[in-house]
């Protein structure tokens, strides 16, 4: 199937979209005529391996330890594809297929994914409602799903958003803050531990706006592997009336972009892996990823991922753009 783009926009944003991995590839702020999200260039690039850039990424968004889990007692294995561990739904996730674009409005695109029983080892025939939508200054994503067994399903949009005029200048001068006050402990193969820890007086506070540039200066200058070499962290978010999960704000361009989601963890990934094609590279984006814990089904303390059969559930995530 080939790549196809749709536009939708107002008098604030453009925001154009594909249907692989029902991915945003450009959110156009049409004032400062600055696009606000990293992309792979040509379009064509969306059907092939890439970083997940701008895509949908499920069944499961995040780690799942061993690539198995239970569900009553019977155990399910996943398509492995990050060494023993699967990430971000399997090899064949929904970031790498073409959804099926349902209807289109000028302000609102719906796009379709069916995910048959036993895909990348998950239980269940899963029906996927993945929409955008634009009202005034908010892009709004919203995911609604099915499955007419139990199943476990985490859904995020995984944009790599650089607020910069020219892109080649990287995160660094970015600002952050995060409305959590905890996050998950991981090991080393960035999997939780199941532990939570408080981020007073670490690296990991963002509860006031920090400088990005310094925080991963913290990481750099340590001889680890560089996967280690930045965030790469499930921050839980502190339960609130608006839904509020983060800002992220460049003093150089004068944006600033407000997260808000019912779903409970931000998934904080400053791009240290990123390298594609000489176009993108580690750092040139950050990634704020609104969804369920990884390796939840594993995790009998952690907000569950558990569906029953044939209920609807929805979610959603709202960013304001200024």
């Amino acid at each position: 199937m080939k790549v196809e783009s749709s536009i939708i926009q107002n008098k604030f944003l453009r925001v154009q979209t594909l249907n692989y991995g029902a991915s945003l590839f450009e959110v156009f702020h049409k004032d400062k005529k600055i696009n606000l999200i990293l992309n792979l260039g040509s379009k064509k690039n969306y059907r092939y391996k890439h970083a997940s850039v701008g895509s949908t990424c499920g069944r499961y968004a995040g780690r799942i330890s061993n690539s198995k889990f239970r569900i009553a007692k019977k155990q399910y294995i996943l398509n492995s594809n990050e060494g023993n561990n699967t990430l971000h739904g399997g090899k064949v996730g929904f970031s790498k297929l073409p959804w099926i674009k349902l209807k289109q409005t000028k302000d609102q695109i719906v796009y379709q994914i069916h995910s048959v029983d036993n895909d990348q080892g998950f239980p269940g025939n899963l029906i996927v409602n993945c929409t955008y939508q634009l009202k005034k200054n908010f892009l709004i994503i919203k995911y609604e799903y099915k499955s007419n067994k139990k199943t476990h399903v985490n859904l995020t949009n995984h944009s790599y958003w650089n607020l910069e005029k020219i892109k080649k200048n990287m995160i660094y001068n970015h600002e952050l803050r995060l409305n959590s006050n905890k996050y998950l402990q991981i090991d080393k193969d960035l999997i939780p531990t199941g532990k939570t820890k408080r981020v007073k007086n670490s690296i990991y506070d963002f509860l006031k706006f920090q400088n990005l540039g310094k925080k991963l200066n913290f990481f750099k200058n340590k001889k680890i592997d560089l996967k280690y070499k930045g965030f790469d962290t499930t921050y839980i978010v502190k339960k609130n009336s608006r839904n509020f999960v983060g800002s992220l704000k460049n003093k150089n361009s004068n944006i600033q972009v407000n997260f808000f989601s019912n779903l409970p963890g931000v998934q904080l990934y400053s791009a240290q892996n990123l390298n594609y094609k000489k176009k993108l590279f580690p750092y040139h984006g950050i990634c704020l990823e609104t969804q369920y814990f990884p390796d939840t089904p594993n995790k009998k303390n952690f907000p569950s991922t558990l569906i029953k059969a044939n209920k609807r559930y929805t979610c959603f995530t709202k960013i304001k753009i200024y």
